[in-house]
């Protein structure tokens, strides 16, 4: 990532430099000039441009429509800003401006280049049967650079959260045909979490109701039309921000520390209401229990460091050969625990034997460590109209693995 810093002052083009480089991984160029900076940018492509409004050869902000005339997204800093040449700024398309008061103002520019370089990768689902509102939302969005998707009414934006896999952000807007934003965002809630998308509600109505009604139905926030561009930047990244945050928390709470697949709370929480219900419905489910063999002689001969590794790549390989449909958790030490929903029995044996196998032929390798390592495994099925609990399917997966370990390890047992 290249900034460009277009500063006549040494110690403020100082202290952002220090700034910039010790909190992202970027590399910077400065230019004390307009012609530095239009020489600097005929030569390079930058991420993003940090400007000064008022220079030396350029007192009337033409550094600003220098940048934005190479297509590059500009920051502007100022000592003051009257009310008129803030419209103007803004109606020319600056990511934002900034106000040279104190170190704080510098932070922000690093946390707002922090949030450009993520928005990048962040998409943003826009309802709105208004292509006129769709337009102008979408304008705003990326002048921060979001990728964005649009949708024509509510139909579609279902449509789109179905077909379009990681959508961060929904914005949609009330009054819509068909589907309005209410039942969009109720029927959005149904499908993603608050952990996993958020939302935020637009109108150009004037009933007083509408914020605390969005909400109650699942929105994250809520916009009144027509609202200014700061207003909507600042709700847009507060909220994400809240995302992340859940986000964050969410996994603290239910993701093993070490090697990111589930932990034992996630895992009874998910299943320990399902199982039974999935009995009475005479549901395929199974469920397999893991232990890497000799996994202490590992700790004991090569150190912990190789342990957590092996405990990380045991981790990573059992998920790529699941896929997304299973749930793989890790219980504790080197034991690890599978649901599968929708095998019977036969075919969770015949794919946790594949596994097996690849298993012990590819060699964990660390660093010129060379380690072949096996697993025993035990599979238990839930029969059908059975009354078993999730404890008592792994009980019976704990014996069966017994069994696995006593016959010799390196096997699958299925629980008879």
């Amino acid at each position: 990532m290249r900034i460009l810093v277009v500063e006549d002052s040494s110690v403020a083009a100082r202290i952002l430099k220090h700034m910039l480089t010790h909190q992202l991984e970027c590399s910077i160029d400065v230019a004390p000039d307009l012609a530095s900076a239009a020489a600097l940018l005929a030569k390079h492509d930058y991420f993003v441009a940090i400007c000064d409004l008022n220079l030396p050869d350029a007192p009337g902000g033409e550094s600003v429509e220098l940048v934005l005339g190479n297509q590059t997204p500009c920051i502007v800093l100022t000592g003051s800003l009257d009310a008129q040449q803030r419209r103007r700024l803004l109606q020319m398309g600056i990511v934002d401006y900034v106000y040279k008061e104190n170190r704080y103002s510098y932070e922000y520019v690093v946390k707002l280049i922090a949030t450009l370089a993520r928005n990048r990768h962040t998409k943003v689902l826009v309802a709105d049967d208004s292509a006129l509102s769709r337009k102008f939302v979408r304008n705003l969005l990326e002048l921060h650079l979001f990728e964005v998707i649009e949708a024509e009414n509510g139909a579609r934006a279902l449509e789109l959260l179905d077909a379009v896999s990681g959508i961060r952000l929904l914005i949609a807007d009330y009054n819509m045909p068909g589907i309005d934003g209410f039942e969009l965002i109720l029927r959005a809630r149904e499908k993603f979490s608050r952990e996993e998308m958020a939302i935020i509600g637009l109108s150009n109505d004037t009933d007083e109701t509408l914020t605390a009604r969005f909400i109650k139905n699942g929105a994250n926030d809520f916009l009144q039309k027509p609202f200014v561009h700061e207003e909507f930047h600042c709700r847009v990244s507060n909220t994400l921000e809240s995302l992340e945050m859940v986000r964050q928390l969410w996994e603290q709470a239910n993701l093993d520390y070490l090697t990111s697949v589930y932990n034992r709370r996630f895992f009874f929480n998910r299943f320990s209401q399902q199982v039974p219900v999935l009995g009475q419905q005479g549901a395929s489910f199974s469920l397999a229990v893991l232990d890497i063999d000799f996994f202490k002689d590992v700790n004991d001969k090569h150190g912990h460091d190789v342990g957590d590794f092996v405990l990380t790549e045991f981790a990573s390989r059992l998920k790529q050969s699941l896929g997304q449909h299973f749930t793989v958790a890790r219980f504790g030490g080197e034991e690890f625990v599978v649901a599968l929903k929708g095998l019977d029995g036969k075919r969770a044996l015949a794919l946790m034997e594949g596994f097996r196998e690849r298993l012990a032929m590819e060699p964990f390798v660390f660093g010129e460590l060379e380690l072949r390592l096996t697993a025993s495994i035990g599979i238990v099925a839930l029969g059908h109209d059975s009354e078993e609990t999730l404890d008592s399917l792994i009980k019976q997966a704990d014996v069966a693995l017994y069994q696995a370990k006593t016959n010799g390890r390196n096997r699958c047992v299925l629980a008879e």
